[in-house]
């Protein structure tokens, strides 16, 4: 048998919308729905339309169908596209509603309290080596008087008289379809359930509070940058017996006046004298562990790069720490003596540059240091 043009039923061209094929199928079911329409062929026609609604009105099958592909008209479990029976989904699309969804009988149970989100700020020393911080945060606490009850001492919550404890009232609701009821939250106990007559004057009926609490931190080895850490039952307490939610803290490492991080690798500046770059010589460098030995190689020049194999951050799961890069520095004296001009004119004699030769209040050689004595007497 050929297939039924479904687009051809719902009067629609093929690259239709989904919001057009929703507006063609809610202005024919008004027209053929066999409630409204005195034609004897009203229900079978509005079968049909249904049908191709169901089908075209879900994504997934609309593509089956353009392909060619056999479709059902209805899931096995006999519900329409929108997870609602066939029924259903036109009253929802009619009223925005689904008749007889979110029923609920009795009062509440219990819930959970909120989770609630801090930053803390942390040093490199801290992440390198673990520590321990103690933030205050203002959080809701089960109410001291009347034990989150809401209610003063002496009275109780009451059963709503409105929805008597259910939460939610049926008002009744006349359509060109039939009488059909509608379901909402019960406006005087606001879907509670309960109502207090006489609030507790210290929580005023929340039943709730808000306490300034000291929580204590601690900070794992090799944190990183951004780290999230939960604090399991550390959020605000719950409501009608319910657990409390959780506090998370989201770390961000400080800014330092000395490393800079990038990776796990420490990176600092130090600054030499031009003779111990020149002559090479041994420094000590701050690590996160304290002061370190570094040897600058003879030579160094400005903007050299040293490094310190192990002195950078550690990982948090173990594993080698990062490197301590250490970029150097060469001040150059702006200030000589005339020894040390002359020292220096000699070298630059020695080395070939033609450079002048500074007048001496004293002649001779006698009792004259060498050359790299002078630099290394004048540097010290």
């Amino acid at each position: 048998m050929p297939r039924t043009d479904y687009y051809d039923v719902l009067g629609i061209e093929r690259r239709a919308s989904q919001e057009e094929i929703k507006r063609a199928f809610r202005q024919l079911a008004r027209e053929h729905h066999p409630d409204v329409s005195k034609d004897p062929a009203a229900a079978d026609r509005f079968k049909v339309i249904n049908e191709a609604y169901q089908v075209l009105g879900d994504p997934e099958r609309r593509a089956r169908y353009d392909r060619g592909e056999p479709v059902a008209a209805s899931r096995p479990d006999g519900r329409g596209p929108f997870a609602a029976g066939p029924l259903e989904d036109l009253f929802d699309m009619f009223f925005g509603q689904t008749m007889g969804a979110g029923m609920r009988a009795g009062e509440p149970g219990p819930e959970r309290g909120s989770d609630l989100r801090v930053g803390l700020a942390v040093t490199l020393e801290e992440a390198a080596h673990g520590a321990e911080q103690t933030i205050t945060i203002v959080r809701e606490e089960t109410c001291s008087v009347c034990f989150g009850t809401g209610a003063e001492k002496g009275s109780a919550p009451e059963t709503c008289p409105t929805c008597r404890g259910g939460g939610q009232v049926r008002y009744g609701r006349q359509t060109p379809f039939g009488s059909f009821q509608q379901i909402t939250t019960c406006p005087q106990c606001g879907g509670q359930g309960k109502i207090i007559r006489h609030p507790c004057r210290e929580c005023r009926g929340r039943g709730r509070v808000d306490a300034k609490r000291d929580i204590s931190v601690m900070i794992p080895v090799g944190v990183e940058d951004g780290t999230r850490l939960r604090l399991s039952g550390e959020g605000e307490a719950g409501m009608r017996g319910g657990g409390r939610g959780d506090l998370y803290v989201d770390l961000h490492l400080a800014e330092h006046r000395v490393f800079t991080l990038q990776g796990r690798d420490l990176h600092c500046r130090v600054t030499v004298p031009m003779v111990h770059a020149a002559l090479g010589s041994s420094i000590e460098v701050p690590t996160l562990d304290g002061p370190a030995t570094l040897t600058v190689p003879a030579g160094t020049q400005p903007d050299a790069v040293l490094l310190l194999p192990g002195k950078g951050m550690p990982r948090a799961r173990g594993g080698a720490r990062g490197d301590l890069v250490v970029h150097v520095g060469v001040a150059i004296p702006t200030r000589l003596t005339q020894e040390q001009s002359a020292a220096l004119a000699e070298f630059a004699r020695l080395q070939g540059t033609g450079a002048a030769q500074p007048r001496s209040r004293r002649t001779g050689s006698a009792g004259r240091k060498s050359l790299f004595g002078k630099l290394r007497s004048s540097d010290g």
